[in-house]
């Protein structure tokens, strides 16, 4: 585990962040006389958003309301030529929606020359991206990723069965737009997804080879407000404070890891999701109470934040948080997702040997102990 005397660090994020404000007035200001597109999703709710604000500001250049959850290699192939098209260049990009609307508009900001110059650069590891990008202006529409605040997008590739990350910090969106109305009519299912996604960005930020003192309080915040608030939202989802509650903290926890990247849980998280088609936010929460038991002997300001979250005692937090998990019906086990004895040894390996993996402070021979213990593998 990292030493924490003498420890450097540094914190930079610089996402100019509206919070609590009307998106349709902040967006007119930022948008008039500009030439703009819109990337969202093709139902009504979403719609009506968009006709309100062309109404005020004038029509936009190009609309891409195809997004799907987890963006997928193909699509965005065929969304970035459907934006490149147009023969006036888009100054700016809405993205209006949740986490794969804003991966989406990161993937289109970045494909000026074409997607395939994006492809190479996340299967190639490149160092720097070195593309023109559009500036973006995202309005999250969900409590959960934090990708308004992050330079990065996840892109998957069903057909390879792999994931892809794009990070350039040209990706920072310009802006961050959160108006907690617009997330009040969400479903309960996607409130939970989302709730958990932020809690395992916190969580994940926090045991971390990354961390630091900032991000840190970022996601104490995060994680305290969201096992507190999240239960609550899910019986009262049309409660605007709940919600202005949750949209604060996933912010919070996006400020944590836009510094930190994911860890251990979110590695795990990848192939749950691909092979089995579990839920994002489900398929990277499931972890957490065992990943919480292997670091229980931590020290130093990620042991003192983990504390401030759960209690001096973490075997008993981890305790709670499964009971927290249990009653959202969150189940721990791998098999309960589908994966077989060996299929879970295989994802366990691999998760970490990956980089995700290796931001992890904790060893797989903890996490092999904890999850025995508690029969999730």
């Amino acid at each position: 585990m990292p030493n924490d005397d003498f420890h450097a660090w540094s914190y930079f994020n610089p996402v100019n962040i509206k919070f609590n404000v009307s998106a349709s007035t902040e967006l007119v200001t930022e948008l008039r006389g500009h030439r703009y597109a819109i990337v969202t999703y093709d139902e009504p709710y979403f719609a009506k958003i968009c006709k309100e604000l062309e109404d005020l500001v004038g029509p936009a250049e190009c609309t891409i309301n195809d997004v799907q959850p987890n963006p997928d290699c193909q699509i965005l192939h065929e969304q970035c030529e459907r934006l490149n098209s147009k023969v006036t260049n888009i100054e700016i990009i809405v993205a209006l929606g949740g986490g794969s609307v804003i991966d989406t508009a990161k993937v289109l900001s970045a494909s000026t020359l074409g997607f395939s110059k994006v492809l190479d650069f996340v299967t190639n590891e490149k160092k720097e991206l070195n593309l023109p990008s559009i500036p973006i202006i995202a309005v999250p529409t969900t409590a959960g990723t934090g990708s308004e605040v992050t330079c990065w997008a996840t892109i998957w590739d069903e057909t390879e069965q792999k994931k892809y990350s794009l990070a350039d910090p040209d990706l920072y969106p310009k802006y961050a737009i959160i108006d907690p109305s617009l997330m009040v009519n969400k479903p309960v299912d996607l409130t939970m997804a989302t709730g958990l996604d932020a809690l395992s960005h916190a969580l994940e930020s926090i045991w971390n080879c990354n961390a630091n003192p900032v991000s840190a309080r970022y996601a104490i915040f995060a994680a305290k407000t969201i096992i507190r608030d999240l239960p609550e939202l899910l019986s009262m989802p049309k409660n605007l404070a709940l919600r202005e509650n949750l949209a604060e903290a996933a912010l919070m926890s996006g400020l944590a890891f836009s510094n930190t990247k994911t860890a251990i849980a979110h590695n795990l998280s990848y192939p749950i999701t691909l092979k089995y088609g579990v839920t994002h936010g489900i398929a990277c929460s499931f972890t957490l109470p065992t990943i919480l038991r292997s670091v229980a002997k931590i020290g130093g300001f990620r042991g003192e934040a983990l504390q401030e979250i759960f209690g001096t005692n973490l075997l008993k937090g981890a305790d709670m948080l499964t009971s927290t998990l249990s009653a959202m019906q969150v189940k721990m086990r791998f098999r309960d997702y589908g994966a077989n004895q060996e299929e879970t040894t295989n994802i366990i390996d691999a998760a970490f040997l990956g980089q995700r993996g290796k931001n992890f402070i904790g060893s797989k021979e903890d996490f092999l102990v904890s999850a025995r213990a508690g029969n999730v593998v």
